[in-house]
């Protein structure tokens, strides 16, 4: 009988920009420790779904010249979306759309069957990671919270735009609940917005409309200078008039220790299933 190892993919979507793919192996250094402390798992890597190497073919590949049996892949993803519901199952083999294949191969994205069986964790939503992280990065920059409002900017997502709609008024939500501010809008900055920054002014001239100061949140996995600082930044520009009424840093999600204890607890979890 096969001895069993069981390996972690932390698996992101990938970005041009080292800052933000940083971000994401610096995720992997701050967990792997801890993962690997009761010795269920024996290896944990990261892989970018698109864009750049590693790919998740590339660490499947190692995965199976190592000998694993098992990984648990866990998608560093906010919500559903066309990847997390159809990329990467296919680009493991659990879904063998030809549509999606032929997509993934225009894309230059690999699709790798490995012969590790693998198990695909829930995505950030499925904890409140990032209701807490949210609200620590408006508190930082509250100053009056009756005379503010709350503007969110996210990748978002055409086909499942309700669903992040959806996350995003609880999230905003929770925020107002919790400190007291009484205004929120929301807005994306990447496919759905066609990477274009009037979105992005648009949501804060709704809550300038009503309140005194605009909060903005980029509520991105990690930094990228196109998107906190060309789209969203450039978006509060266009506000010049208005500029000293927005209160905004260009910053993300990460780092941030409940996402590395979400990592850490949902890798656990399925290693234990994994061995039991």
């Amino acid at each position: 009988m096969t001895k069993q190892r069981v390996g972690v993919l932390l698996v992101n979507h990938g970005s041009h920009s080292q800052t933000w793919r940083q971000a994401l192996m610096d995720l992997e250094t701050r967990v792997r420790d801890s993962i690997l402390a009761d010795g269920l798992v024996q290896e944990i890597k990261t892989a970018h779904m698109e864009y750049t190497e590693p790919s998740i073919a590339t660490r499947m590949k190692e995965f199976d010249r190592e000998g694993f049996t098992d990984i648990v892949i866990v998608p560093i993803f906010l919500t559903v979306s066309p990847h997390s519901v159809d990329d990467i199952p296919t680009i493991l083999g659990q879904k063998d759309d030809a549509t999606i294949i032929e997509t993934l191969k225009e894309e230059k994205i690999e699709r790798y069957v490995p012969t590790a069986r693998t198990h695909i964790a829930p995505l950030l939503d499925f904890s409140n990671t990032l209701q807490t992280n949210v609200l620590r990065r408006c508190k930082e920059l509250s100053r009056h919270p009756e005379q503010e409002g709350l503007v969110l900017i996210g990748y978002g997502d055409e086909t499942y735009e309700r669903e992040w709609g959806e996350l995003f008024e609880q999230v905003a939500e929770h925020v107002k609940q919790t400190i007291g501010i009484s205004e929120h809008s929301y807005g994306w900055c990447g496919h759905i917005a066609h990477y274009s920054p009037e979105w992005t002014t648009k949501a804060i001239s709704a809550v300038l409309q009503k309140k005194d100061t605009a909060i903005v949140i980029p509520v991105l996995v990690a930094y990228d200078e196109m998107f906190q600082k060309n789209i969203i930044g450039r978006g509060i520009e266009n506000l010049n008039g208005s500029r000293d009424r927005i209160l905004y840093n260009a910053d993300a999600i990460l780092p941030d220790s409940d996402i590395e204890d979400w990592v850490i607890r949902i890798s656990s979890e399925y290693a234990n299933k994994i061995a039991s």
